[in-house]
C-alpha cells in the first residue's frame, strides 16, 4: 500500500511563491501511474490542481487545471519517489488545504483528475494567501 506524506504548505502574500512536495513509500508502479494535487477550500468541493501521469514506456504527460496554468508547475521525481508542486503568482483564491494523491489510473481518467478513482492520499497541507 502507498503511503504519502506532504510537506512545504505555508502562509503567503498574493504574487508569492510555495513548493509542495508529497513523498510516497511503499508499493508504487512505474507505468499507467497518476499522481497530483487536489485542494479543497472551506465549504467547496475538492478540487483537482494538476496531475502527472506516467505512460507505459515511462515517458510522463501533466495536466492543469484551468486557474493555474501558467502559474503552477507539477514535476516528479522517480529516483527519490516524490512529486512536487511549484506555485508561483499565488492568489487569495488559491488558499485550501492541498492533498497529493495517487493510483493507477489511464491517462484519460488522469487527466479528468477523477479523485474518486485514486485510492492513496495525503494527510494535507494548508496553503493560505492574503490579499
Amino acid at each position: 500500500q502507498v503511503q504519502l506524506v506532504e510537506s512545504g504548505g505555508g502562509s503567503v502574500q498574493a504574487g508569492g511563491s510555495l513548493r509542495l512536495s508529497c513523498a510516497a513509500s511503499g508499493y508504487t508502479y512505474s507505468t499507467n501511474y497518476c499522481m497530483g494535487w487536489f485542494r479543497q477550500a472551506p465549504g467547496k468541493a475538492v478540487e483537482g490542481v494538476a496531475n502527472i501521469f506516467t505512460g507505459v514506456f515511462g515517458g510522463t504527460t501533466t495536466y492543469y487545471v484551468d486557474s493555474v496554468k501558467g502559474r503552477f508547475t507539477i514535476s516528479q521525481d522517480k529516483g527519490k519517489n516524490t512529486v512536487s508542486l511549484q506555485m508561483n503568482s499565488l492568489k487569495p483564491e488559491d488558499t485550501a488545504m492541498y492533498y497529493c494523491a495517487a493510483g493507477r489510473l489511464s491517462e484519460r481518467q488522469c487527466a479528468a483528475q477523477a479523485a474518486h478513482l485514486l485510492d492513496a492520499w495525503g494527510q494535507g497541507t494548508q496553503v493560505t494567501v492574503s490579499s
